[in-house]
């Protein structure tokens, strides 16, 4: 009996992480195509002294490169992205039933505690930045390339290729990945954190199930998720994006993720860390609530 018990466990967790992976990739189609167009302006801000504004580089990206510029490198993380956050709910499900067998053994209530709801995000951003990391690569290069005749990369494999030419992939494709690995802990640790917090805030205080939450608190609880998650991650992302637009050889600016911080420090200051905060902030409420959203939805419909 024990062994059969322990046959449907593994069967029951098994459809529940291919539930949670299935819906994490609905949301992160929906999270590239609400977002992308805010991503190139953030990276554009980042990576270039060349605007005053974000809507100074908005307005300048549109009048020189046209409308469809917005959408420079989506295929990548169109593909990309969906893995990714597939990966990231996947991973996040997966933690969190584990925490939620290690309370019961424990004689504890099943209800994950807020440090564990951290903990099991960080552990999706990690295992998140296995991909994350040179998916991200490839979109900044082909974002910041020139336009037009002057441009340095056919396409996605083009870009991957020339990138793994230049020390091999560890050092070339999987450029900035020490600083990513940093960010994606930070980052999704709190998304998930701050997105259960007031998810079970809401329950409680309407005392309703978690699955009666409705739809437009979800989109809202997620959009403020969002906000949190930049807030407490956006110096990583700063530092990654300069490493990952960065030269090669003779060209290279920052020999590592410390030597990085260290420069834009003395150059810029704490504002320096901070540069391109507004779109960004701007593109995660959108973002971060269509995620979510749509995750919930499909989740709820393939209960």
């Amino acid at each position: 009996m024990g062994d059969a018990a322990q046959d449907l466990d593994a069967k029951g967790g098994a459809l529940d992480t291919a539930k949670d992976l299935f819906a994490g990739a609905a949301g992160g189609i929906a999270q590239v195509l609400i977002g992308q167009p805010f991503d190139i302006v953030k990276v554009r801000l980042q990576t270039s002294t060349a605007y005053s504004s974000a809507l100074d580089a908005a307005t300048s990206i549109y009048a020189k490169e046209g409308a469809l510029a917005f959408y420079k490198g989506t295929l990548t993380p169109l593909v990309g992205i969906g893995a990714c956050v597939s990966i990231q709910f996947g991973a996040f499900g997966w933690a969190r039933r584990q925490f939620e067998a290690a309370n019961a053994r424990g004689g504890k209530d099943q209800q994950l505690g807020y440090g564990q709801y951290f903990a099991a995000g960080a552990f999706a951003g990690v295992a998140n930045s296995a991909i994350s990391g040179p998916i991200e690569h490839v979109r900044i290069r082909l974002q910041t390339q020139p336009h037009g005749a002057a441009r340095l990369y056919a396409g996605p494999l083009d870009c991957v290729r020339k990138l793994s030419a230049h020390g091999g992939v560890l050092r070339g494709l999987y450029r900035g990945e020490a600083v990513t690995v940093w960010r994606e802990a930070f980052a999704y640790g709190t998304w998930f954190l701050t997105f259960e917090y007031l998810m079970n805030l809401d329950a409680a205080r309407n005392r309703v199930r978690r699955s009666e939450v409705p739809s437009y608190k979800v989109a809202f609880y997620g959009g403020l998720a969002g906000e949190a998650l930049w807030l407490a991650s956006y110096p990583f992302d700063v530092v990654k994006s300069k490493m990952q637009t960065d030269g090669f050889g003779s060209g290279m600016r920052y020999k590592t993720m410390r030597d990085c911080f260290a420069q834009t420090w003395r150059a810029e200051g704490a504002r320096g860390f901070w540069k391109g905060i507004a779109p960004t902030l701007l593109r995660a409420m959108p973002v971060s609530a269509g995620t979510f959203a749509v995750v919930e939805a499909t989740m709820r419909a393939i209960a």
